[in-house]
Protein backbone atom coordinates (compact mmCIF):
# COMPACT_ATOMS: atom_id res chain seq x y z
CA UNK A 1 0.00 0.00 0.00
CA UNK A 2 2.92 2.31 0.73
CA UNK A 3 4.36 1.73 -2.76
CA UNK A 4 1.30 3.03 -4.62
CA UNK A 5 1.62 6.71 -3.57
CA UNK A 6 5.29 6.64 -4.53
CA UNK A 7 4.49 5.23 -7.97
CA UNK A 8 1.68 7.74 -8.48
CA UNK A 9 4.00 10.60 -7.49
CA UNK A 10 6.68 9.34 -9.89
CA UNK A 11 4.11 9.09 -12.68
CA UNK A 12 2.90 12.64 -11.96
CA UNK A 13 6.46 13.95 -12.04
CA UNK A 14 7.16 12.02 -15.24
CA UNK A 15 4.08 13.59 -16.85
CA UNK A 16 5.33 17.07 -15.87
CA UNK A 17 8.76 16.34 -17.33
CA UNK A 18 7.21 15.13 -20.57
CA UNK A 19 5.23 18.36 -20.87
CA UNK A 20 8.38 20.39 -20.27
CA UNK A 21 10.37 18.33 -22.79
CA UNK A 22 7.63 18.78 -25.39
CA UNK A 23 7.88 22.51 -24.78
CA UNK A 24 11.64 22.40 -25.22
CA UNK A 25 11.24 20.49 -28.48
CA UNK A 26 8.71 23.05 -29.73
CA UNK A 27 11.04 25.90 -28.76
CA UNK A 28 13.99 24.25 -30.52
CA UNK A 29 11.88 23.77 -33.65
CA UNK A 30 10.91 27.46 -33.55
CA UNK A 31 14.56 28.48 -33.16
CA UNK A 32 15.56 26.21 -36.05
CA UNK A 33 12.86 27.73 -38.28
CA UNK A 34 13.95 31.24 -37.31
CA UNK A 35 17.58 30.51 -38.07
CA UNK A 36 16.71 29.01 -41.42
CA UNK A 37 14.53 32.01 -42.29
CA UNK A 38 17.50 34.36 -41.80
CA UNK A 39 19.76 32.17 -43.91
CA UNK A 40 21.69 30.18 -41.31
CA UNK A 41 22.13 26.63 -42.53
CA UNK A 42 22.71 23.68 -40.21
CA UNK A 43 26.11 21.95 -40.34
CA UNK A 44 26.35 19.08 -42.84
CA UNK A 45 25.23 15.72 -41.53
CA UNK A 46 28.02 13.88 -43.36
CA UNK A 47 31.74 14.60 -43.06
CA UNK A 48 33.15 16.79 -45.82
CA UNK A 49 34.84 14.89 -48.70
CA UNK A 50 38.60 14.57 -48.38
CA UNK A 51 39.17 16.03 -51.88
CA UNK A 52 37.86 19.59 -52.09
CA UNK A 53 35.49 20.21 -54.97
CA UNK A 54 35.89 23.47 -56.88
CA UNK A 55 33.31 26.05 -55.88
CA UNK A 56 32.12 28.85 -58.15
CA UNK A 57 32.98 32.34 -56.97
CA UNK A 58 30.14 33.88 -54.99
CA UNK A 59 27.97 36.34 -56.86
CA UNK A 60 27.93 39.74 -55.18
CA UNK A 61 24.53 40.60 -53.75
CA UNK A 62 23.48 44.25 -53.96
CA UNK A 63 23.03 45.86 -50.56
CA UNK A 64 19.52 46.90 -49.69
CA UNK A 65 18.73 49.83 -47.50
CA UNK A 66 17.91 48.60 -44.00
CA UNK A 67 14.24 48.58 -43.22
CA UNK A 68 13.13 50.70 -40.29
CA UNK A 69 13.15 48.90 -36.97
CA UNK A 70 9.70 47.69 -35.90
CA UNK A 71 8.11 49.57 -33.04
CA UNK A 72 8.66 48.00 -29.64
CA UNK A 73 5.56 47.81 -27.47
CA UNK A 74 5.20 47.42 -23.70
CA UNK A 75 3.06 44.66 -22.22
CA UNK A 76 1.31 45.07 -18.84
CA UNK A 77 0.23 42.47 -16.31
CA UNK A 78 -3.35 43.05 -17.44
CA UNK A 79 -2.34 42.32 -21.07
CA UNK A 80 -0.82 39.00 -20.00
CA UNK A 81 -3.82 38.07 -17.83
CA UNK A 82 -6.10 38.59 -20.83
CA UNK A 83 -4.23 35.86 -22.73
CA UNK A 84 -5.61 33.21 -20.35
CA UNK A 85 -9.12 31.82 -20.04
CA UNK A 86 -10.61 32.68 -16.63
CA UNK A 87 -10.24 29.13 -15.25
CA UNK A 88 -6.48 29.17 -15.93
CA UNK A 89 -5.99 32.79 -14.81
CA UNK A 90 -7.51 31.89 -11.43
CA UNK A 91 -4.75 29.29 -10.92
CA UNK A 92 -1.95 31.85 -11.37
CA UNK A 93 -0.36 34.91 -9.75
CA UNK A 94 1.15 37.70 -11.86
CA UNK A 95 3.97 40.08 -10.82
CA UNK A 96 6.36 42.44 -12.56
CA UNK A 97 10.09 41.89 -12.10
CA UNK A 98 12.59 43.84 -14.17
CA UNK A 99 11.82 43.46 -17.87
CA UNK A 100 9.50 40.48 -17.36
CA UNK A 101 6.12 39.57 -16.03
CA UNK A 102 6.46 36.59 -13.69
CA UNK A 103 3.65 34.05 -13.58
CA UNK A 104 3.54 31.50 -10.74
CA UNK A 105 0.96 28.82 -10.00
CA UNK A 106 -1.19 29.21 -6.87
CA UNK A 107 -1.51 25.41 -6.62
CA UNK A 108 -0.49 22.20 -8.37
CA UNK A 109 -1.50 22.62 -12.01
CA UNK A 110 -1.49 19.06 -13.28
CA UNK A 111 0.00 18.15 -16.64
CA UNK A 112 -2.97 19.28 -18.74
CA UNK A 113 -3.22 22.79 -17.24
CA UNK A 114 0.57 23.11 -17.22
CA UNK A 115 0.67 22.29 -20.95
CA UNK A 116 -2.09 24.80 -21.74
CA UNK A 117 -0.35 27.55 -19.75
CA UNK A 118 3.07 26.75 -21.23
CA UNK A 119 1.60 26.95 -24.74
CA UNK A 120 0.09 30.39 -24.08
CA UNK A 121 3.36 31.61 -22.54
CA UNK A 122 5.43 30.39 -25.52
CA UNK A 123 2.96 32.06 -27.89
CA UNK A 124 3.66 35.35 -26.09
CA UNK A 125 7.44 34.89 -26.45
CA UNK A 126 7.83 33.70 -22.86
CA UNK A 127 9.39 30.67 -21.25
CA UNK A 128 9.25 28.32 -18.29
CA UNK A 129 12.01 28.66 -15.71
CA UNK A 130 12.57 25.44 -13.79
CA UNK A 131 14.02 26.38 -10.39
CA UNK A 132 12.58 23.94 -7.87
CA UNK A 133 10.15 25.71 -5.54
CA UNK A 134 10.90 28.99 -7.33
CA UNK A 135 9.89 27.63 -10.75
CA UNK A 136 7.83 30.07 -12.79
CA UNK A 137 6.84 31.28 -16.21
CA UNK A 138 8.08 34.61 -17.48
CA UNK A 139 6.97 36.80 -20.37
CA UNK A 140 9.01 39.77 -21.60
CA UNK A 141 7.30 43.14 -21.16
CA UNK A 142 8.64 44.38 -24.49
CA UNK A 143 7.43 42.82 -27.73
CA UNK A 144 7.05 43.72 -31.40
Amino acid sequence: MNEKPKVEELLRRLDELLVILKGVVADLQDISKSLRSIGVTPPPAKPAPSVPTPQPAPTPVPQQAPSPAPAVKQRSIQDVKMMFPQELEDLLTFNEKGNHIIIKPRQYLGSENFAKIASIIRGAGGEYISAGKDSHFRVPKQFQ
